[in-house]
C-alpha cells in the first residue's frame, strides 16, 4: 500500500502544483481586485459563480482525453494515443467555442439574478472578457490532459507556475493603471487573465508539436489524425458523465453563491473568500484524484484489478489524511486567512465563520474527489453521475435553501447544505469503488486459480 501511495503521490505532485498555480491565479485576482473595494470583489464573485457551471462542464469534457490516452498508453499503443489526442482536441475545441459564445452573449442576464445593481454594472463587461478567456483555457486543459495521461505531468506544471508572475504583472499594470497603462480595475483583471491563458496554451501546443518526448505521437499524424465517429462516442462516453459530475458539484456551489448574493453583498464577498480558500485546498485533492485516475486507467487497460484495488485504497487513505490536515488548518487560521482578501470588518467576521464550515467538509471533499476519479479510471461513470446528482441537488441544496431562507440561517445555513451534499457524495462514491474493486479482484483471483 505504501509503495502504491508513494507512486501516486509522485505522479500527483506536478499535477497538484499546476492546479494550485491555476487556483493561485484566481486567488491573486480576487485579492488584487478586493483591495479596490468589496463591491469589485462581489462583482468578481458573481461572474465566477455564473460561469462556473459551464466552465467545469468543459473541464469535464477534457478529462476524457487523459482517460483514453492513459488506457491506450497502458496497452502500449502510440498510434491510438495520437488518434485520441486529435479527436479529443477537436471535441474540446468545439465545446470551448460553444461555452464561450454562450457566456459572452448571455452576460446581460446577470441583471436578472437579483443582485446588487452596482455589482451587476461592474460584473457585465468583466464577464465578457472572462468568457473569451475560456477558449484558450480549455484548449490548454485539453493538451494538459494529454500530457498527464502519458504521465508527463511536469510539462503543464511548469507552464502553470510560469503563468503566475506574468498574470501578477499584467494585473498590476491593468487593474491599477501603473507605468502609464489605463486603470481598468476589474476589467483589467479579466484582460490579464485572457492574455495569460492564451500564452500558456500557445506555448504548450508548441512543446507538444516540436519536443522529442512527444515525437512518436506527432509523426503518425497522417494516418491517425482523422475524425472518427466511434472515437468521438468513446470520448463522449467518458466526457459527458464527467462533465455532469463536476458540473453538478460546481453548480451546487455556484447556485449557493448566487443565492447568498441575494442576502447581501457582504455575505457574497465573505462566501467568495471562504470558497476561494476551500477551492485552493481542493486542488490538492483534485491532483490526487487525477493521478489515481490515470494510474487506475492504465491498470484498467491491462485488466489488472488487484493493482487497481491497491492503487484505489492507498489513494483514499492519502486523501483522508490530507482532509484532516486541511480541517485543522482552516480551524486554526480562520481569522487570519480572510485578511488576505479584504479588510471590511463585516466581511472578515462572516468569512471567518464560514471557514469553520469549510473545515468540517475537508475530509468528505477530498475523499469524494478521489472516489469519482477512481471510478472514471475504470470507466464507471453513469451510476456515479446519478449518485452525485441525488447527493447535491435532491438533498444538499434543498436543505441549504431551507436553512438559509426559511429558518433564517443565512450564508451559514447554505453551507450546512453543502456539507450534507459533500458527505453523501463521499459515502456513495467510495463505497461503490470499494465494492466494484472487491468484486473484480475476487473474480481475478478465482480465474488465476482455475
Amino acid at each position: 500500500m505504501r509503495t502504491e501511495a508513494s507512486k501516486t503521490i509522485k505522479l500527483a505532485v506536478p499535477i497538484i502544483i499546476g492546479e494550485l498555480a491555476q487556483m493561485g491565479l484566481h486567488i491573486i485576482d480576487t485579492a488584487m481586485v478586493g483591495a479596490i473595494s468589496y463591491k469589485q470583489l462581489a462583482a468578481a464573485a458573481l461572474v465566477v459563480n455564473a460561469m462556473n457551471i459551464p466552465f467545469v462542464l468543459g473541464i469535464g469534457m477534457t478529462i476524457s482525453v487523459s482517460q483514453m490516452v492513459s488506457m491506450a498508453h497502458g496497452r502500449k499503443d502510440p498510434k491510438a494515443v495520437s488518434h485520441y489526442l486529435f479527436n479529443g482536441f477537436l471535441l474540446c475545441t468545439l465545446t470551448a467555442l460553444v461555452i464561450s459564445l454562450t457566456l459572452v452573449s448571455g452576460r446581460h442576464l446577470l441583471a436578472d439574478m437579483g443582485q446588487d445593481p452596482e455589482v451587476v454594472v461592474l460584473a457585465t463587461p468583466f464577464m465578457k472578457l472572462m468568457g473569451f478567456s475560456i477558449i484558450p483555457m480549455l484548449l490548454f486543459m485539453t493538451l494538459k490532459q494529454f500530457t498527464d495521461g502519458l504521465e508527463f505531468t511536469r510539462t503543464a506544471m511548469i507552464l502553470s507556475v510560469a503563468g503566475m508572475p506574468i498574470n501578477i504583472l499584467l494585473n498590476w499594470l491593468l487593474i491599477y493603471g501603473n507605468w502609464g497603462f489605463p486603470r481598468m480595475e476589474l476589467n483589467g483583471a479579466g484582460l490579464a487573465t485572457l492574455i495569460t491563458r492564451s500564452l500558456m496554451f500557445l506555448v504548450l501546443a508548441l512543446i507538444i508539436l516540436r519536443h522529442k518526448t512527444f515525437r512518436q505521437y506527432i509523426e503518425v499524424r497522417k494516418s491517425e489524425w482523422k475524425l472518427r465517429g466511434k472515437t468521438m462516442r468513446e470520448l463522449l462516453h467518458i466526457g459527458v458523465p464527467s462533465s455532469l459530475q463536476i458540473g453538478m458539484e460546481a453548480g451546487a456551489f455556484a447556485v449557493s453563491g448566487i443565492l447568498i448574493g441575494t442576502i447581501s453583498s457582504v455575505a457574497q464577498a465573505a462566501h467568495q473568500i471562504a470558497l476561494s480558500c476551500a477551492a485552493f485546498t481542493f486542488m490538492v485533492s483534485m491532483g490526487l484524484a487525477q493521478a489515481g485516475s490515470i494510474r487506475v486507467s492504465n491498470a484498467f487497460g491491462q485488466s489488472n484489478w488487484p493493482k487497481i484495488s491497491r492503487i484505489g485504497k492507498s489513494t483514499l487513505l492519502t486523501a483522508f489524511a490530507y482532509g484532516i490536515f486541511c480541517a485543522i488548518g482552516f480551524a486554526v487560521f480562520r481569522n487570519q486567512l480572510p485578511r488576505v482578501f479584504n479588510d471590511n470588518p463585516e466581511v472578515l467576521a462572516m468569512a471567518s465563520l464560514l471557514l469553520l464550515f469549510a473545515a468540517v467538509f475537508q475530509i468528505s471533499d477530498s475523499t469524494q474527489a478521489i472516489g469519482a476519479g477512481l471510478l472514471r479510471g475504470v470507466k464507471d461513470v453513469k451510476a456515479p453521475t446519478l449518485l452525485i446528482g441525488v447527493a447535491y441537488w435532491i438533498v444538499g441544496l434543498p436543505i441549504g435553501y431551507l436553512l438559509a431562507f426559511h429558518f433564517n440561517g443565512g450564508a451559514p445555513g447554505m453551507w450546512l447544505g453543502l456539507i450534507t451534499g459533500l458527505t453523501l457524495t463521499s459515502i456513495f462514491l467510495v463505497r461503490r469503488f470499494l465494492r466494484l474493486s472487491k468484486t473484480h479482484e475476487e473474480k481475478a483471483v478465482k480465474a488465476s486459480v482455475v
